[in-house]
């Protein structure tokens, strides 16, 4: 499946916190490729796209982080106006459940990266190849 890893890390919303989360992350070398935060006044949800997933969930696990790994897909389109508009098109004509999406941070080409989260992603990844949306692996998402 053309998936990469996410990594959703459940934070209090207190002063500091988001630093010690990304402190933590860089002193064990890990690299921040994508990132969201979704906030309330009590706490947040930082999702990320790191160069290494596995190692980032065990390093937050041990120093007291909940953090749960999710299948997203990255895509790449035109970065003019209207481009990212066309493949949203693409999605809600064929019925397809956008949970949330965010930019990526490292473009790959001249065109822009979009990371999407989708309720049912086998079929939204199926849906975007048929018409023609190009899918990046990691190893174009994550500069490998």
């Amino acid at each position: 499946m053309k998936t990469i890893s996410q990594v959703s890390i459940f934070i209090e919303n207190t002063k500091g916190r988001l630093a010690n989360v990304c402190g933590l992350l860089g002193d064990n070398n890990i690299n921040i490729k994508a990132l969201t935060i979704a906030e309330t006044p009590e706490f947040g949800i930082l999702r990320v796209v790191l160069n290494d997933t596995e190692k980032a969930k065990k390093v937050l696990k041990e120093n007291g982080f909940i953090a749960k790994i999710a299948p997203v897909v990255a895509v790449e389109v035109s970065d003019t106006p209207g481009g990212l508009a066309k493949a949203l098109k693409v999605l809600a004509d064929n019925d397809i459940n956008l949970e949330y999406m965010y930019g990526f941070v490292e473009k790959a080409s001249e065109k822009a990266l979009m990371v999407l989260k989708f309720d049912n992603v086998e079929k939204a990844i199926d849906i975007l190849q048929k018409n023609n949306v190009s899918i990046v692996d990691d190893k174009v998402a994550l500069g490998l």
